[in-house]
């Protein structure tokens, strides 16, 4: 069964040091927040927003300490997508995350990469 790809829905930089990040993406490139969360103290995810498009940075750090950018899809049904990749056997980088602008999970390409399957929620 193939999944549903709606469109990109942000690409993911990973950054050591967030205030410095912070003064080359809005400062040097003079991009804007769309959404900022802190996860944990001093643990940051910063999204611009690039002509509609998000870019995502953060300095948490990932769970294997490997720093990498990823490639994330906005599906419309992430549920579905999830029973898909299990019935396929593709391996899941990390299961259903829910945080407060969308739900999303990660699978694993045949080399490795990961691959963010994503759904923005409903606006209140």
């Amino acid at each position: 069964m193939s999944i549903q790809v709606k469109e990109f829905a942000f690409v993911f930089h990973p950054v050591t040091d967030i205030a410095r990040a912070r003064r080359f993406y809005e400062g040097f490139l003079g991009l804007k927040i769309g959404l900022q969360v802190e996860f944990a103290p001093g643990q940051w995810w910063i999204e611009y927003d690039v002509a509609g498009q998000a870019l995502g940075i953060s300095n948490v750090p990932p769970p294997d300490s490997k720093p990498q950018a990823a490639l994330t899809f906005e599906v419309a049904d992430l549920d579905g997508c999830v029973k898909a990749a299990k019935a396929e056997g593709i391996p899941l980088a990390f299961d259903v995350m829910d945080f407060p602008p969308c739900r999303m999970f990660a699978v694993k390409d045949p080399d490795g990469n990961q691959i963010g399957l994503h759904q923005r929620k409903a606006s209140p």
